[in-house]
């Protein structure tokens, strides 16, 4: 980035709006007329369900609209030679046991981790001379305190602290992840059998619980409080409180001045690669090789996968039982179970027979929040961008700071929340949060020599605008034509309402809805269907949209296969 769109640009431009031929698809040969379960959506939580089901003996078929796998965790060559994780873009949250049962090294799954892994750029003016200040956290602490010690010693001392603070908090909530959320109404209205059931479940709470101690109190208000709040108890310095607020922010249309928003940091800081917690790294070849590897697994189990199939609408028989899809040519494909890896609204709202589903419950999904304040741009560039505060290097190849997650616009965490006031009015951020990921600073594949492929995840741009307006191409450049132009070969943006249409995200919402207090564990997507069931039966819900939520972690995607297995074994 050159000194003059430091200062000026907070969004970038890009010189035209080109498309391209995709990364490659899965084929699942001929599709027969009868499988045991039926997966709508071929995203990384339907692929997981279908390795696990086809694991256990039941035989599967997984059917994507789209051209390509992976839902949002795709790789798509949009310009000749240039390959985009074109929605999802870092891995984490994977669940350890997924890696494990799958065996996805086995089937190519290759990892980069970065070191340093964040670094954020301050917008002021070199003092004598100097240039401007920035924060580059690494995963050795030593190196992290002396970048912090900068902005506040007091900090840097404190930072170590709050790490294990916060790692306590992650190590509690880890195993709730990983099952079924408690069944209330069994508990209180079920068979005795069904009650002895509901209390095993309550294992992973209490553990929760004994982990957390008499510290509970403290840990209540990191989940149901502002993250401000959070982190002025900690820290001074506001570029180390932006920085780290960004997490809680992050896909989600609220203020780090929101109750309830330190869930969402937490929720991006449980995960971890190759042993190490919370680290965060690229995939080689993108997210599309993820998405591939989890298909390549299923695969070898025996599970069909099958593109440009879309699910018109699922049918339920007198009894209010599944016994399959029909497809929107027509075709149909019968089978005992079905699991949708689409958005509570597509499949409740859209797919499944309204008849069959209580009005209550209609009108409660409806109802859900799905807002959106993203707008993913994917831009290749010919030449890395510059920094005032890191200069590049002579000879054009990528420095430490180039494979982090670069913050801009994060200096302070009033500027977070004035880009989230703007778009609260119905404008796109005047200095919208940016997140800038290089994933060829590290992985070679994904560009040709001497260029790069950048990742741009920027908040906040409404669903809707204002004044009338649409985001149609000249709004689009409008958001985006504010930064450098020089260096850039082409371009891909796609706002709230491109997420929508081009991956099913509901109101472009990454999560399938909000992560918010009230649409988590027990109420994900709603009481007293967080187990995966829904009021049809063999009809489940197995996407982000299911507990425990977005990002690619695939433990909801593991849990619905579980109950999905169990209901199938008594039928």
């Amino acid at each position: 980035m050159s000194a003059t769109s430091q200062r000026v640009g907070r969004a970038f431009a890009f010189s035209t709006h080109l498309r391209g031929k995709p990364a490659p698809a899965a084929s699942g040969g001929h599709l027969k007329p009868e499988y045991d379960a039926v997966i709508i959506g071929a995203g990384h939580n339907g692929l997981i369900a279908a390795a696990y089901l086809q694991r256990l003996g039941v035989n599967t078929a997984v059917l994507e609209r789209r051209h390509l796998i992976g839902g949002a965790a795709v790789t798509e060559e949009l310009i000749p030679g240039f390959k985009f994780s074109r929605a999802s873009y870092l891995l984490s949250l994977l669940r350890p046991q997924i890696y494990k049962d799958l065996e996805l090294k086995k089937h190519g799954l290759k990892l980069y981790l970065r070191n340093p892994y964040s670094f954020t750029p301050m917008l002021e003016e070199g003092i004598q001379g100097k240039p401007p200040r920035s924060l580059l956290l690494w995963t050795d602490m030593t190196e992290t305190q002396k970048q912090i010690a900068q902005f506040s010693p007091k900090d840097a001392q404190a930072f170590p602290k709050y790490e294990v603070f916060m790692n306590r908090l992650a190590s509690a909530i880890d195993p709730l992840l990983d099952s079924s959320p408690v069944d209330t109404t069994a508990f209180q209205c079920g068979s005795l059998h069904q009650r002895l059931t509901t209390l095993f479940t309550l294992k992973p709470l209490l553990q929760a619980g004994l982990i957390l101690g008499t510290q509970l109190p403290q840990y209540y208000q990191v989940i149901t409080g502002p993250i401000t709040k959070v982190l002025n108890e900690w820290f001074e310095s506001e570029p180390l409180k932006a920085t780290l607020a960004t997490d809680a922010v992050i896909g989600a249309m609220t203020s780090p001045y929101t109750p309830g928003s330190g869930y969402v940091l937490l929720h991006h800081v449980m995960g971890g690669l190759e042993g190490k917690k919370g680290a965060w790294g690229y995939v080689e070849g993108g997210m599309g090789a993820l998405s591939h590897a989890i298909a390549k697994a299923a695969e070898a189990h025996g599970a069909n996968i099958f593109t440009e199939k879309t699910v018109d609408k699922v049918q339920v028989n007198s009894n209010g039982q599944v016994q399959g899809v029909v497809l929107k040519d027509g075709t149909e494909v019968r089978s005992k179970l079905v699991l949708s890896n689409a958005s509570p609204q597509i499949t409740f709202l859209k797919l499944a027979p309204q008849e069959q589903l209580p009005e209550a419950f209609i009108k409660r999904i409806s109802q859900l929040d799905t807002q959106s304040p993203v707008t993913k741009i994917n831009v290749a560039v010919d030449k890395l961008p510059n920094f005032l505060a890191a200069p590049n290097a002579t000879s054009g190849q990528p420095l430490p700071h180039h494979q982090c997650s670069i913050h801009l616009n994060c200096e302070d965490t009033q500027v977070l929340h004035q880009a989230f006031e703007d778009a609260t009015k119905g404008i796109p951020s005047h200095r919208p949060m940016i997140e800038l990921c290089i994933p060829s600073s590290l992985d070679p594949t994904l560009a040709p020599p001497g260029c790069h492929v950048i990742s741009l995840f920027t908040q906040y741009t409404p669903y809707t605008m204002t004044g009338g307006k649409v985001w149609d191409e000249k709004e689009k450049n409008a958001y985006a034509d504010r930064g450098f132009k020089a260096s850039v070969i082409g371009r891909d943006i796609l706002t709230p309402p491109d997420l929508e249409r081009v991956f099913g995200l509901p109101g472009g919402n990454i999560f399938h809805g909000a992560m918010s207090l009230d649409q988590l564990y027990f109420a994900r997507p709603l009481p007293p269907h967080s187990n995966y069931r829904s009021p049809i039966r063999g009809l489940y819900l197995c996407g982000s949209g299911a507990h425990p939520g977005g990002g690619v972690m695939g433990a909801a995607g593991h849990n619905a296969a579980q109950v999905a297995f169990k209901d199938f074994k008594s039928m």
